[in-house]
């Protein structure tokens, strides 16, 4: 068994993609130094949520696709803690350079997830859903 199948993030229909070594450079390295430019990057932005049990605001950096009035990010890191932090609150807010979006009813379509909601999708994330989970929210 590898350390990806072992890790945490690594939840059933929502598997982690990466290698844990990426994922430790991302969040020791990439992650600070992209952070206060991401919201300026062509496709990033940062989603702003709330601890679970600490109530503490973070922003973590996405890579978001957009389809009319539905939010989706390819979760390629598993079930992170900002994933289950957006579905316990069931809302949160995507900063991009010029506007901030609110979303709701937040939820995880599960990798391989057919049918008419991932029909609703992107394109790129429903290319994505055949191999990863996808987080989805709707943009009030």
């Amino acid at each position: 068994m590898s350390a990806r199948d072992q890790h945490p993030n690594n939840a059933p229909g929502v598997p982690m993609i990466f290698p844990v070594w990426f994922e430790n450079i991302q969040v020791k390295y990439l992650n600070p130094l992209l952070k206060p430019i991401a919201r300026y990057l062509p496709g990033t932005a940062t989603i702003e949520h709330r601890g679970r049990k600490s109530g503490k605001a973070y922003q973590t950096i996405v890579t978001t696709y957009r389809k009319g009035n539905v939010l989706a990010i390819a979760l390629g890191h598993g079930k992170t803690d900002w994933v289950k932090n957006v579905v316990a609150a069931g809302e949160a807010d995507v900063r991009y350079a010029r506007q901030t979006l609110h979303i709701t009813n937040a939820r995880i379509l599960p990798a391989g997830t057919t049918g008419p909601e991932a029909e609703g999708l992107p394109k790129m994330a429903r290319t994505q859903l055949r191999r990863m989970a996808v987080f989805v929210g709707d943009i009030a």
